[in-house]
Parts: structure tokens; C-alpha cells; sequence
């Protein structure tokens, strides 16, 4: 049986707390991590019979040595970085797949009068990838197959572009003619459009990306109710394409949450009755202009 260690020696001031001096050369690593993170590190140290602090530094020191590789760690998070946030519509569906008067839960924050709105562009999705000023990664959305819908793959993810491919010519293009000298670094989800893309319903001149987090035209004004929605959007012009008409709204909360509606999602019925409606206003409108100017 092993004796009890002794006391050691005395420290010359007993009132002053220990300290230690890291070796020289050697830095401290502070980083904000989850309370799940932070109870996993400590079930590990435990189970090891370690400090947490030894945990962290045989990772480091692991990776240094080519013990555990970069991928190993970060394989899970960049894939869960692919993954495409799924903007959740206001309203639900009926059996025909147009909206319907009862709001979605998770949108409840926009019908309280949360947040803005901006206008929804009709293209196709990608995502550009800016470093100093320059393009260095252009992605376009892929959406999960029927057979891995029934897996219960639901959300899209983002795939490289490829330069030799047909299918993505007009999104290279876009991203080509898009000026990104002043963006700011980082992953910038777009809607890319133009002459060949989705049929160009704004019907622009050029092919180009417009990134959501920073360049979407902003809507004023905009109703937060199923009929003021309906109605709004039989008429509303694209700001981005002034002459045309928009494809919906994005409502963007302060927190970053986001919720959508479109011009289609309506019945069309409803959408018909909305155009007459205007068309109805704007005669009655022009005949009173007549009957003043008589």
C-alpha cells in the first residue's frame, strides 16, 4: 500500500494564491462553447482522469502529431454547413398544396408585426463564397431525391458547380457578371437569374446573383393577414424589376428567423378575383377622373 504523500514545501507568502508559469512560448486558448459541449468535455475528462484542460491541450497535441486528423473532427460540422435552411411558408396547405387561412406556428412572430419584409426573386438558389473581394466558390442547391424524401431527407444541401457541365453554365454566368469586389468574406446564399434561368419571369437583360443577406429590396408597408397577402401580391411590382410582377415577400426576423409567401401559393381563384378586383378599382377610378374633368 502506498504511503500518503507529504505537505511539500510551504509557500513563502501562505495567503497568496499558487501560480504557474506556462512553459515559454506557450499561449492561452479561450472559445465559447455549448453547455452540451462543455458537459461532454467534462464526461470525458472524467472517464480519462483528467482535467478538462489536459483534454483539450492531448487534442491539440494530437492534431499536431497527426494522431487524429482536422477531418475527423470537422468532417460532421461542414457537412451540417451544406445543409440549406428550409424558409418555412406562412400558412399551411391544403390537400392541392395552396395556402389556407391558418397561420403556421412557427411564423406566429410575423403576423405580431415582427420583423421585415423583402421581396422574393424568382430564380434558382446558389450560394457564392467571397475572399477579399473575390468569388472562389460558386454552389447550386440540390434537393433531396423522392427516394430520400422517403428516407426522411427533407432539406437541400449545396453541391459545387462544375465548369464542364451544361446544367450549370447559366448559374457560372450569373455569378461571372456579379460585382463582389465590395462583399463582405464569407458564404453568401443568392438567387441567381437572368435570360436562362427559371425563364426569366423579371425578364432582365443580364445574368446575375443577388444575395439575400444583404441586397434584397426591401417592401414597405407589407399586410401581416391571409386576405391583405392575397390581395398585396396580385399587384405588387418588382422593385428589383420595376413593370413586373414580384414572386412574393421573405420576412426576416431581428434573430435571424426567416418565413415566406408567394403569389402562387394562393388559390388562383383568389389571385383572379384580386386582379379583377384592381382592374374593377382602377376603371372606376379613371371614370371619376372623367366626370371631374367634364
Amino acid at each position: 500500500m502506498d504511503e500518503p504523500r507529504g505537505r511539500g514545501r510551504p509557500r513563502k507568502n501562505p495567503a497568496a494564491p499558487a501560480r504557474w508559469t506556462p512553459p515559454e512560448g506557450w499561449s492561452r486558448l479561450v472559445a465559447w462553447i455549448s453547455p452540451e459541449e462543455k458537459k461532454a468535455l467534462k464526461h470525458v475528462a472524467v472517464e480519462a482522469d483528467v482535467s478538462v484542460a489536459d483534454l483539450v491541450r492531448s487534442l491539440a497535441s494530437g492534431l499536431a502529431e497527426g494522431v487524429i486528423s482536422h477531418e475527423e473532427l470537422l468532417g460532421h460540422i461542414r457537412r451540417g454547413n451544406q445543409v440549406m435552411e428550409k424558409i418555412p411558408t406562412l400558412f399551411e396547405r391544403d390537400e392541392r398544396f395552396q395556402v389556407v387561412d391558418r397561420p403556421r406556428a412557427e411564423c406566429a412572430w410575423v403576423f405580431d408585426g415582427a420583423g421585415v419584409g423583402t421581396e422574393k426573386l424568382d430564380g434558382t438558389n446558389v450560394r457564392l463564397t467571397v475572399r477579399s473581394g473575390l468569388l472562389v466558390r460558386v454552389e447550386k442547391r440540390r434537393n433531396p431525391t423522392k427516394a430520400q424524401k422517403q428516407q426522411g431527407i427533407v432539406d437541400g444541401w449545396y453541391v459545387d458547380t462544375d465548369e464542364t457541365s451544361a446544367d450549370d453554365k447559366w448559374i457560372l454566368a450569373a455569378a461571372g457578371n456579379t460585382d463582389v469586389s465590395q462583399w463582405p468574406d464569407g458564404e453568401h446564399p443568392c438567387e441567381a437569374l437572368g435570360p436562362r434561368i427559371q425563364g426569366n419571369p423579371l425578364a432582365l437583360p443580364d445574368h446575375l446573383c443577388v444575395p439575400f443577406d444583404f441586397q434584397a429590396p426591401t417592401v414597405l408597408d407589407v399586410p401581416r393577414s391571409y386576405q391583405g397577402l392575397r390581395e398585396f401580391l396580385t399587384t405588387l411590382d418588382s422593385k428589383f424589376s420595376p413593370g413586373h410582377l414580384a414572386e412574393g415577400i421573405v420576412f426576416h426576423h431581428p434573430d435571424g428567423r426567416r418565413a415566406k409567401i408567394k403569389r402562387k401559393d394562393f388559390p388562383r381563384g383568389a389571385a383572379a378575383a384580386g386582379r379583377a378586383r384592381s382592374a374593377q378599382n382602377a376603371a372606376i377610378t379613371d371614370a371619376c377622373q372623367a366626370i371631374l374633368r367634364t
